[in-house]
């Protein structure tokens, strides 16, 4: 580590085995937690490489549990988080719109950080129990189009992490990482990023990754699109600058898409949108970042024709029977 970190002092950047062999060691507790603050606060004060974020990726991946849906061509909608903005679980519900639609969701999350629920805060309200059993999980795919992996149960390595991350208080590149270790390694993603920064980093990772992706980020910050402002969207295909009216919907204001002060209105808001009940406001953001990942299933349709889609899965009550299937799968 000492050898890293004078390479950090001197302005170098590390390179991918570099990182690579970091992950392992941290995993084999081979550094104190200073030296690993010390590393991670250096790394984000200069800007994390998309070298540097492939090396830990793949560290966590190796020495995470894998789940082989290699026969699957599956979706994961996910933000990275960390935007503040304390939505309700537009992704989580979106997933469920998108598996109603007929499209395989392996959908990675996590408990909430910077919101009041996150996607296992949500799910585990439902009486859901996470479950890392392979088995499992594809008959949740199977019987429901969609399987959720609860991240602690797979990315093993970010326990080692993660005392020295809470205690520093402010965010490093670990928090980017969680979208980008899915244990089935999908075939397709659509991730939401807080900042214009983080979309760069994103995209230029997925290009070398390799997957069929889509990065979204909204002007105004969020971490999904929120029709509260444009947004822009590069995937393998193209480059775009959508606004709400070009995707069919009025401007909304951010109190529309709050998501309450308990984790309990935030699961009333989830359910009112899969039931119907929500507000035009809630229910066109669901629809919105729906469609936007059955665009990336979808390439050749038009937004218009995949908004479509998505509002069948929603209004006909697909996305509601999808759901209700796959909790009763995994209670």
């Amino acid at each position: 580590m000492k050898h890293y970190l004078q390479k950090l002092i001197a302005g170098e950047t590390l390179s991918q085995e570099d990182t690579y062999h970091i992950m392992l060691g941290i995993t084999k507790e081979q550094y104190n937690a200073e030296q690993i603050a010390a590393l991670l606060m250096t790394i984000q004060t200069r800007g994390v490489t998309v070298a540097e974020m492939l090396g830990f990726r793949q560290g966590l991946l190796d020495t995470g549990k894998f789940i082989d849906l290699e026969q699957y061509n599956t979706l994961d909608i996910v933000g990275t988080g960390g935007d503040g903005k304390n939505t309700f679980n537009i992704s989580t519900c979106s997933a469920f719109v998108i598996a109603g639609a007929g499209y395989p969701v392996t959908k990675h999350g996590n408990g909430g950080s910077t919101s009041v629920s996150g996607a296992s805060n949500v799910l585990a309200a439902h009486g859901v129990k996470f479950s890392d059993d392979a088995d499992t999980l594809r008959r949740s795919l199977d019987e429901a189009n969609i399987c959720y992996f609860h991240a602690p149960l797979f990315a093993t390595g970010m326990k080692y992490v993660g005392p020295t991350r809470r205690a520093l208080q402010v965010p490093t590149c670990f928090n980017l990482l969680g979208p980008l270790v899915n244990p089935c390694h999908p075939k397709n993603s659509l991730h939401g990023t807080a900042t214009q920064g983080q979309l760069r980093l994103y995209t230029n990772l997925h290009q070398k990754i390799g997957d069929n992706y889509g990065v979204i980020t909204s002007y105004d910050g969020y971490d999904e699109i929120s029709l509260t402002s444009g947004f822009k969207i590069c995937t393998n295909y193209f480059e775009k600058v959508y606004t709400p009216k070009e995707l069919g919907f009025n401007y909304i204001k951010p109190e529309e898409i709050y998501g309450g002060e308990t984790p309990e209105q935030a699961k009333a808001i989830f359910d009112a949108v899969l039931q119907g009940t929500a507000t035009e406001g809630q229910k066109n953001v669901i629809l919105a970042n729906a469609a936007c990942g059955i665009t990336i299933m979808e390439p050749n349709l038009s937004i218009e024709e995949t908004v479509s889609i998505a509002r069948e899965s929603l209004e006909s009550g697909k996305a509601l029977q999808t759901f209700k299937k796959f909790v009763q799968i995994n209670s």
